[in-house]
């Protein structure tokens, strides 16, 4: 598509758009009156999924418009580009399963073949540009930061499957797409990225001890704050190379000290790290060793919110395995700068990670004592 017009408004399709992205992303282009029509596709109605008190307000502007689909089925995918009244001008694929410790073939479909859908009925009702959120974690493990042209070798599941998707996309030649690769997603709503190690700061508040973690601080967690990667989509939506892959990464160089500092300060806690050889001995059998660390907060945490009086919530401190490894996560962002692109939240801080939790003691989700 190429350089835009950003003076006029546009319509669009946001697929997962109930999800911790989605949700941001309506936010993102209400607040910016970037949109004459926004079509949220996903098989989570809003009224399920946990949306705070800002993003109930979002869904019922009269601008976005909620269908239900799953889009693993073909028909179902198909209905979901259809029965508009003028085409969309942009598809944004946020769908697409995150959970953890899947069979692959879960991921086949709910990654693979959902994508493959989606895309193909983007070709077939004339998408102006799709937009493909991939994942950070495809790149070869490293200190050194990834390019987009750098080795991949995922290493999480999702990541193997998003580089799957990516290799659909370039086989599809009637397609014009931008992928997106983004470091760890935060911010308000984010449940599986920084916030379970947000939580586990809490629990060691709550148990009154020394935090303990594998490896060291300086281990890469390179991150992007949820608001810069909803700017980024509209971004390439207007000025991205077609069929391009630009890294969305802040440029604050994130590691795990930098992470667990902030937490720890928060809640007050003290902690240290395990270091490289005893964390090589958990290592060797990784599976008990993250069975035994979850163990040991998912008691406390039930404790605290019992103690609170919440009785359901979305929100567990429990780590996967394959996010515990010593794996560098580090990414060059200056590809997406070199086309105009301005991160207006640089770096991690405090006031990012206390907006988080904020959010969900007043959605009563969070144990409003563990912070006191």
């Amino acid at each position: 598509m190429g350089d835009g017009d950003s003076s006029r408004k546009y319509r669009f399709l946001v697929l997962g758009g109930t999800g911790f992205i989605g949700r941001h992303l309506v936010d993102f282009l209400l607040k910016h009156n970037l949109a004459t029509k926004i079509r949220v596709v996903d098989k989570v109605p809003p009224q399920m999924g946990w949306l705070n008190a800002n993003h109930k307000v979002v869904f019922e502007d009269p601008i976005v418009e909620y269908k239900s689909a799953n889009l693993i089925n073909q028909a179902s995918c198909k209905a979901a580009f259809e029965g508009s009244e003028e085409p969309f001008d942009f598809a944004v694929n946020l769908a697409g399963e995150t959970k953890i410790n899947l069979p692959d073939s879960v991921y086949q479909e709910g990654i693979a073949k959902l994508s493959e859908n989606c895309a193909k009925e983007a070709i077939a009702h004339n998408i102006k540009r799709y937009i493909e959120i991939s994942s950070g974690h495809i790149y070869a493990e490293g200190k050194k930061p990834s390019q987009e042209e750098s080795a991949l070798d995922p290493w999480t599941a999702v990541a193997r499957f998003k580089r799957d998707v990516e290799k659909t996309l370039e086989a599809f030649k009637d397609l014009d797409y931008v992928i997106l690769r983004p470091a760890l997603v935060y911010g308000v709503a984010d449940k599986r990225s920084i916030t379970p190690r947000i939580l586990v700061g809490a629990v060691y508040k709550h148990l009154k001890e020394t935090m303990k973690l594998l490896w060291t601080k300086d281990l890469k967690m390179n991150t992007v704050h949820v608001s810069d990667l909803c700017s980024a989509v509209w971004h390439v939506c207007l000025h991205g190379k077609a069929r391009e892959v630009y890294n969305v990464v802040d440029p604050g160089d994130t590691t795990q000290g930098k992470i667990t500092d902030i937490i720890c300060e928060i809640f007050g806690v003290n902690h240290g790290y395990w270091g490289t050889a005893a964390s090589f001995l958990a290592k060797a059998d990784m599976q008990g060793a993250v069975q035994e660390i979850n163990e040991k907060h998912l008691a406390p945490w039930a404790e605290a919110c019992q103690k609170d009086a919440i009785a359901n919530t979305p929100l567990s401190p429990y780590l996967s395995q394959e996010l515990l490894y010593d794996k560098n996560l580090c990414m060059d962002g200056s590809k997406l700068q070199s086309i105009g692109f301005t991160y207006r939240v640089p770096e991690i801080n405090k006031d990012c990670i206390n907006e988080i939790i904020d959010d969900y003691i007043e959605m009563n989700i969070f144990p409003k004592s563990l912070i006191k």
